[in-house]
């Protein structure tokens, strides 16, 4: 994936420094994960091709006489067509197909058609492999917890390991993540993560107060994908 143009060295310099101290008041261990799509959703530019050329045909069929109008007047009137053979039907849902496949190639249409949902369970989908490769039961108290930010999305997802899913609920990190879309949709990315950083320990805090016994096991930089 492309680096995530928004995020500059100062950014990374905030977000590890806001870790870090989040960390000084909690056994929780708090990872950051930035990339800049978390998917490339290429079936859904090949179904939504699929439906505008199944929907162009829907048209033809409902308004024939305007295309064969069309034909006449393209001949001349002379074309002598009274009805569109099928052959033509196939070039011209083949041409919408492949054209709107083409179009969709340019990302900011795409992702303006891709529906919510579907864009929402993709992230979640990729926060939960990351999670699983970078944080979950890498920690002697299951206390891993994984702040993900997809920024073509504009979503962001917390996946927390066993411990922390035992005892918090997940609305509690509702604030920490207004704060975090907030600053990012203000243009501030790293501070957005930072104070999601920060509010994030201040819960970790109450429920995994910082320990002796427990060392820094996951790292604390942001990790840009």
């Amino acid at each position: 994936m492309a680096k995530v143009n928004q995020f500059t060295p100062d950014d990374h310099k905030v977000v590890t420094a806001a870790v870090s101290r989040a960390e000084k008041s909690t056994d929780g261990e708090i990872v950051t994960i930035v990339t800049s799509e978390s998917d490339h959703y290429g079936d859904v530019a090949w179904a939504i091709s699929g439906l505008v050329a199944l929907t162009a045909l829907l048209v033809i069929s409902l308004f024939p006489e305007v295309y064969l109008g069309m034909i006449d007047w393209l001949a001349g009137g002379w074309s002598g067509i009274t009805a569109l053979p099928y052959w033509a039907l196939f070039i011209f849902a083949a041409l919408k197909f492949f054209g709107t496949r083409l179009i969709l190639i340019w990302k900011p249409l795409l992702f303006i058609l891709i529906p919510p949902p579907i864009k929402k369970a993709r992230v979640r989908k990729r926060a939960i492999s990351l999670f699983r490769v970078s944080t979950d039961h890498r920690t002697v108290g299951r206390t891993g917890i994984l702040l993900y930010l997809s920024m073509r999305e504009h979503r962001a997802e917390i996946v927390a390991d066993e411990a922390i899913v035992a005892k918090v609920e997940p609305d509690i990190w509702g604030d920490a993540m207004v704060a975090l879309i907030d600053l990012v949709r203000s243009g501030a990315p790293g501070g957005g993560m930072a104070e999601a950083v920060r509010q994030m320990g201040v819960v970790l805090s109450e429920h995994f107060p910082k320990t002796d016994e427990n060392p820094n096991e996951l790292p604390d930089r942001l990790i840009e994908l």
